[in-house]
């Protein structure tokens, strides 16, 4: 027996919005478990001496972040900057993604090194808490920035 609400959600909800919350309500969940938030805040806003790395570690991941995060808009919105439509599967072949892909995916892997390193030395959470309150952190916002549409250029 169907359940009449579930049905309903589910013509409501796309697929491409359930699978990017495969990321963000295991995101959300771990970083919600963790504190993962509130550590890095209290991170950056350390004003003693013994934590000046740890928040001058906190502020070049949270950098790192915000690069991923332009780098990734500026990807979805190549069709309307440029006016053409990239073929994002084989991107090795597209001038513009062939230069953006590499430094973003270098982005994403210097920045959640960072920000994993910086949780695990300089907050309550170690090592191993620090890697999965990071990954939460990330995957939280790659489920995000998921749900932008991307937009499609029409040609005349």
């Amino acid at each position: 027996m169907a359940i009449p609400g579930i049905k309903s959600i589910g013509r409501v909800i796309s697929k491409h919005t359930i699978r990017q919350l495969k990321f963000i309500i295991p995101g959300a969940a771990i970083t919600y478990a963790f504190n993962t938030h509130h550590v890095f805040l209290e991170l950056l806003t350390r004003q003693d001496v013994e934590g000046q790395w740890g928040r001058l570690f906190a502020f070049a991941s949270t950098g790192f972040e915000g690069l991923v995060i332009i780098l990734f808009l500026y990807i979805l919105l190549v069709p309307w900057i440029h006016g053409l439509e990239p073929d994002y599967r084989s991107w090795r072949d597209s001038g513009i993604l062939s230069s953006v892909i590499p430094i973003l995916t270098t982005a994403i892997l210097i920045g959640w090194s960072l920000l994993s390193f910086t949780l695990g030395r300089w907050s309550s959470l170690g090592y191993l808490e620090g890697v999965v309150g990071a990954s939460g952190l990330y995957a939280l916002t790659f489920g995000l920035l998921g749900l932008l549409p991307v937009p499609k250029v029409h040609r005349s």
